[in-house]
């Protein structure tokens, strides 16, 4: 499929054009396929710069959010209406950030990944279940690109162009297969889910952390990581353009004594200028100042049980548990036709054999499993197989 059914529509940015989509999207019926494009990689943050639209009656539309930054009233004129979005925890909260947050909906993905498709991006799945293939090729562009080439506005507009076909297909067959409530239970916990906490110390996901062993070296990671996350969110760019992550660890462990060592280093080349080069150095500076107290400590701390592979250490038994339950989990998935993490979450398990019950049966399983926010159906198909692991 190369065009859309309709061509490509206009981009909507201004209030009345907007108005005229709500009218429109309000008075269409059935289902809405909702997407957003963001610019990871070339802008700080995750905001959306355009978001697409098809539902029946009132066909595609394109809606430029920086333009038009308040989308409540498209959002509440879809509330009720089940929106169906490809990956949807990927989209939801830039679409949350404009105000556009459905009740309902339905997540093509995840549908595909319980109905057990090898392969479940939305080329692959239009292919294998619609026998369509999409023009893909711009998913990594710059969407902040102003005014955004008609290729990619084409590319963008099929993106929703069959997706609510591709939902009433994954529905059939979740059917056919018995899985269509558990997956509305998914879809359901998808929706009511709040918006993810901040993480707890960002600077410890730097890519290549494995390597810092020392807290002075630690604190430099911290310190670069914050100079750089300042700089990147002023600029609007992606911190990665300011500075990569392995110049950040290299610096972290050699502790540049000035400027001029700092430039040896990899990822601090010839192309820095002096400014520059002087500002990253300061705050290594900043972190070489800092007393032992302020110094960060080596890991993060621990909420749950201990890494897997310490379990034959510290607890034996635990470690026979898990051994079994994982065996047991594996085996059901594959039965069932689906990944073993949408069957159970690995952190669910591995809580539930570090502590288990103090008496395991099939009613203090599945409550442990409820408590670690299993939904229903997981509950009522893991608990078997997490009882006979247990008490082995």
């Amino acid at each position: 499929m190369l065009e859309p059914r309709e061509g490509i529509p206009p981009v909507i940015a201004d209030e009345a054009a907007l108005a005229e989509v709500i009218a429109e999207f309000s008075a269409g019926s059935g289902p809405v396929a909702v997407d957003a494009e963001r610019a990871s990689g070339y802008r700080y943050g995750q905001r959306a710069y355009l978001v697409q639209l098809r539902r029946e009656g009132a066909g595609s539309a394109l809606i430029d959010p920086v333009a038009c930054p308040d989308l409540s009233g498209l959002g509440e004129a879809l509330s009720g209406v089940e929106w169906v979005l490809h990956a949807a925890t990927q989209d939801l909260p830039c679409l949350r950030e404009i105000g556009m947050l459905p009740s309902r909906l339905f997540d093509t993905e995840l549908a595909g990944r319980l109905a057990g498709f090898p392969r479940v991006g939305l080329g692959a799945m239009v292919e294998s279940v619609l026998g369509f293939v999409l023009e893909k090729g711009h998913s990594a562009v710059d969407w902040s690109t102003r005014p955004l080439p008609e290729p990619w506005l084409r590319y963008a507009a099929l993106d929703v162009e069959l997706l609510v076909d591709l939902r009433d297909a994954l529905e059939k067959e979740l059917d056919r297969q018995g899985k269509l409530e558990w997956a509305q239970q998914e879809f359901d916990a998808i929706a009511a889910a709040p918006p993810a906490e901040p993480r707890k110390d960002p600077w410890r996901r730097t890519s290549g952390m494995h390597k810092v062993r020392r807290r002075r070296q630690l604190g430099v990671v911290r310190e670069l990581w914050q100079t750089r996350d300042r700089i990147a969110q002023k600029r609007d760019v992606s911190p990665g353009k300011v500075l990569s992550d392995a110049a950040i660890v290299e610096a972290s462990l050699a502790l540049p004594a000035n400027a001029h060592a700092l430039a040896a280093l990899n990822g601090f080349g010839h192309r820095m200028g002096r400014r520059q080069l002087e500002q990253w150095q300061a705050a290594v500076d900043r972190a070489k100042a800092l007393s032992e107290a302020q110094l960060p400590a080596p890991g993060q701390p621990v909420t749950g049980p201990p890494p897997p592979r310490a379990w034959a250490d510290k607890d034996p038994a635990a470690a026979a548990r898990l051994s079994a339950a994982r065996a047991a989990v594996s085996a059901l998935a594959e039965q069932l036709n689906m990944p073993q993490e949408n069957l159970i979450t690995p952190d669910t398990v591995r809580r539930v054999c570090w502590e288990p019950p103090k008496v395991v049966d099939a009613g203090s399983v599945a409550e442990a499993l409820a408590g670690y926010g299993a939904r229903a159906w997981q509950v009522e198909q893991v608990t078997p197989v997490l009882v006979a692991a247990l008490c082995a």
